[in-house]
Formats: C-alpha cells, sequence, structure tokens
C-alpha cells in the first residue's frame, strides 16, 4: 500500500510540473465554458434594421418607439422609399425592413384594421425567421394595447417577404459557409505538413544549400496544392448547383478569383504551422484544433457574430472564413459585383501578405 501511495504522489508531481498537462487539464475547459457559453446562443440582440415610414403618424411612431426600446433592433436609419430598400440590404449591415403604408394610422381608425410590411434577408433563413417573428409580436403588443383602450378590436396584419431566399431553404446558408470550413481546412491541412515533413524525411539539408531563392520553395511547395485546390472548389461548386440546387446569381469568374485568394490565404497560414512546428503530427494538430473551432464559432453561418460580446467580435476578424463567408454569400446569392465585396477582398488579401512575408521570413532565418 505504501508503494502505491508513493506511486500515486510520483504521478501528481509529474502532472504538476508537466505546464501542457495543467493547460489542458484547467486551461481548457474554462476556456470552453465561457466561449461556448457567450457564443452557442440563438437569441439575436442589436439587430440593425430599417423602417420605411409612409405614415409618419401617431400609430407608426409609437410601434417605432417599441422597435427602438427592446433590446432585440437597432434601428440604423429611416428610408424614404422602396428604392432605397434594396441597397440597404446590399450593405450587408441590414437583416430586416418594416415597411409603414401611407394612412396607417387613418386605416386604423376608419376601418379597424391596418397592416405592415416585414422584409427579411432570408439569405440567413434562420435569423429571418427569428426576427420576423420578434417584429411581428412587437406589432401584436401595440394591437392589443389598442384593444385596451378602445372596445372596437384593433387588428394589425404583418405581411412578410422573404428576400434572397424565399423558399427558405437550409443549404442557401449552409453551403457557403462549409465551403468556407472545407477549403480552409483542407488547404491548411495540406501545407501544413509540407515543410515539416521534409524536415522528418532528412531533406530539409537539401532545400537549404540548394541556390534557390525562399520565395521560389515557398511558392513552388504552394503550386500544386493551389491547383488541387481549385479543382475541390469545382466539386464543391458542381455538387452544391446541380445536387442541392444552389443558385449563382453573380459572377462564376468573381467568384473563382476571389476564392483563388482565399485559398492562396489559407495556404499561406499553413505553411506558417509547417515553418513553425517540428513533427508532422504536431502541424496537424495545430492545424485541426487551430483552425475547425475558430471557423465554426466565429464565420457566422451557424451563431450569429452579433449577438457575441464585443471581444469574441473582434477576435471574429482575424479569421479568414468570416470574411471568404460574406463575400460567397453576396457573390453566389445576392448577386453583387466587386464593388460591394472590395472591403473583405482587401481584408484577405492583406492577411495573405502578411503571411506570406512571415513564412519567407521564417524561412531566411533557418537559411541563415
Amino acid at each position: 500500500m505504501k508503494q502505491f501511495i508513493t506511486f500515486v504522489k510520483k504521478e501528481f508531481l509529474h502532472v504538476f510540473r508537466d505546464r501542457k498537462t495543467l493547460l489542458i487539464l484547467f486551461g481548457l475547459p474554462i476556456v470552453q465554458i465561457v466561449l461556448f457559453g457567450f457564443a452557442l446562443t440563438n437569441e439575436i440582440k442589436h439587430s440593425r434594421i430599417v423602417v420605411c415610414d409612409y405614415a409618419r403618424d401617431n400609430a407608426s411612431q409609437q410601434i417605432i418607439n417599441k422597435l427602438e426600446a427592446g433590446t432585440q433592433f437597432v434601428i440604423e436609419q429611416s428610408l424614404l422609399s422602396h428604392d432605397q430598400i434594396e441597397s440597404a440590404f446590399k450593405s450587408g449591415k441590414i437583416k430586416l425592413v418594416v415597411v409603414f403604408p401611407a394612412h396607417f394610422y387613418s386605416d386604423l381608425q376608419h376601418f379597424n384594421k391596418a397592416q405592415l410590411q416585414l422584409i427579411t434577408d432570408a439569405s440567413d433563413p434562420n435569423t429571418a425567421n427569428t426576427l420576423s417573428s420578434y417584429a411581428s409580436r412587437i406589432v401584436m403588443d401595440y394591437q392589443n394595447e389598442l384593444a385596451g383602450q378602445h372596445t372596437i378590436p384593433y387588428r394589425i396584419n404583418t405581411v412578410i417577404r422573404m428576400i434572397y431566399n424565399p423558399e427558405l431553404k437550409a443549404a442557401v446558408n449552409f453551403i457557403p459557409g462549409v465551403m468556407s470550413l472545407i477549403l480552409l481546412l483542407v488547404c491548411v491541412l495540406m501545407t501544413s505538413v509540407s515543410i515539416v515533413k521534409e524536415k522528418e524525411n532528412g531533406t530539409m539539408e537539401v532545400l537549404l544549400v540548394s541556390p534557390f531563392n525562399p520565395i521560389l520553395v515557398i511558392i513552388s511547395k504552394t503550386i500544386p496544392y493551389l491547383v488541387l485546390s481549385l479543382v475541390n472548389l469545382s466539386v464543391i461548386l458542381l455538387l452544391s448547383v446541380f445536387v442541392l440546387g444552389m443558385p449563382v446569381n453573380g459572377s462564376i469568374t468573381l467568384l473563382y478569383l476571389v476564392s483563388t485568394l482565399f485559398i492562396i490565404t489559407a495556404l499561406s497560414l499553413g505553411l506558417l504551422i509547417s515553418n513553425s512546428t517540428a513533427s508532422q503530427q504536431s502541424a496537424m494538430l495545430i492545424s485541426l484544433m487551430g483552425m475547425l473551432i475558430p471557423s465554426i464559432l466565429f464565420t457566422g453561418f451557424m451563431f450569429p457574430l452579433e449577438n457575441m460580446p464585443y471581444a469574441l467580435q473582434l477576435i471574429s476578424n482575424i479569421v479568414p472564413a468570416k470574411w471568404y463567408y460574406i463575400i460567397v454569400k453576396s457573390i453566389m446569392i445576392k448577386g453583387l459585383g466587386f464593388s460591394a465585396i472590395w472591403k473583405e477582398t482587401l481584408i484577405l488579401s492583406g492577411m495573405t501578405v502578411i503571411l506570406l512575408f512571415v513564412n519567407i521570413r521564417k524561412f531566411k532565418i533557418r537559411l541563415a
């Protein structure tokens, strides 16, 4: 028994001396609980909406005040006409537009009924349904208040219109997110073992003494994976369009160009991991753990980013898949051009340049 206790004490000492084990034991659960507790919520708060008020009367103003008073909506702006609604949605910031027809209050007074329109961006069907439900409930509350003040019942009909995805197909939201996830994971995983494999096989010395410029070495390692990833992209697109019925409303050329940029970003990230690790096992583990969870949480296709705390929203900005997801949705679903996605494209370009620069610098250090 004494021997057993001694062995147990020895094992405890081993555990407490190993900081990595302690980090996995205590640090990982805390981080996961805090992260998932804040990020995994279907409740939508502070969603930006637009009001198009043709009535400008007492009733429409009271409903607008109720929309502003809750935590679900933030009124971004007021539109003057229907012509501005499409451009408001194309900006990508607006999820819902509330349209009050002219004579809204007058219709209530004279006919005891009126209607208003809720237009939602159904490229994300879950968010569209939730927001229209929130707005309908607020309108219903106002209707109940009126019913309490008058003997004659009033009825306000909410007409809901879903744009971009009127059939509410889940694939419309699912496919751009899965494309981002698959391309990022596959590209990072493939390249993350490229340099470290040379080190393990003992062929790194050949590269170190070769007259090749480090930039040419990195480019030569990237090109095969880039070509294979483009083939992979084509297969994903063919399956999405012809099997799952996903539309491609925008330019297919633009989609390929931006996808190529995203693939280069992911390959650069994989090369950085490969440059920084000593074994293929470590490289694959970092690629999977470091890319999978952030890409699922912070891309926006599973959990709305606007619901997350501000700190997590800031972290989401360094996840390349987030920007590619926005671009794919804009091109494939909304049919937008480069003028609508230039900001996201510029961010991906900046990430690529930084990652390639760091890769070249790290490779030079090894040659020194």
